[in-house]
């Protein structure tokens, strides 16, 4: 796994097909996205968010800033498609 800096994402490609995650690893990282988002915005808190884009696993350690079911969204506009994160912790 590679560990990369967030202004670093945006010249990454991501495929539209989803990484493989059970039905209940899928609930347990929105949850994750919803807290982090909820942290991000009102104390700050980095978290590390693990994906895959065209060519490898990543992460990144930085705060979310929102979230929709399709993106989650880093400082300064940088986005990462939800269907291609693995986890965030």
């Amino acid at each position: 796994m590679e560990l990369i800096e967030k202004e670093q994402i945006s010249a990454l490609r991501f495929p539209k097909e989803e990484v493989e995650l059970s039905p209940e690893q899928k609930k347990t990282l929105q949850k994750a996205i919803n807290r982090a988002t909820s942290l991000g915005n009102i104390e700050h808190i980095k978290f590390k968010i693990t994906f895959q884009d065209d060519k490898s696993l990543k992460q990144v350690h930085t705060t979310i800033w929102a979230a929709n079911p399709q993106h989650i969204v880093l400082k300064k506009g940088v986005v990462i498609p939800v269907n291609r994160i693995l986890d965030i912790n």
